[in-house]
């Protein structure tokens, strides 16, 4: 999977934002959830480093619940606001705290 890799190269030479970080994650979640789920194409191995990763990624996903500033810098941001919340299915309740 390249996807750590454009992730990585993207966040290194652009200038990142903190707002982009979320969509990151999101972009990089779906990503492993497609190849999790690619039973026909990907070994088994695979598919299990796969899990591996993807619960590494929700232990970082749910340190930005631990700061505020994940949240503002979304709500902010001109493209986000609190549309890109309702876009990803994020529970009312959710989007009500961010």
């Amino acid at each position: 999977f390249q996807i750590l890799k454009h992730a990585t190269q993207y966040f290194s030479r652009s200038t990142p934002n903190l707002a982009m970080v979320i969509p990151a994650m999101d972009h990089i979640d779906t990503t492993f959830t497609n190849g999790i789920l690619n039973a026909d194409v990907l070994e088994p191995a695979i598919r299990a480093a796969l899990k591996l990763a993807k619960k590494t990624l929700n232990r970082y996903y749910s340190l930005t619940d631990a700061s505020e500033t994940y949240r503002v810098a979304m709500v902010l941001h001109p493209q986000n606001k609190l549309q890109y919340f309702r876009n990803a299915g994020w529970e009312t309740e959710w989007i009500t705290t961010a």
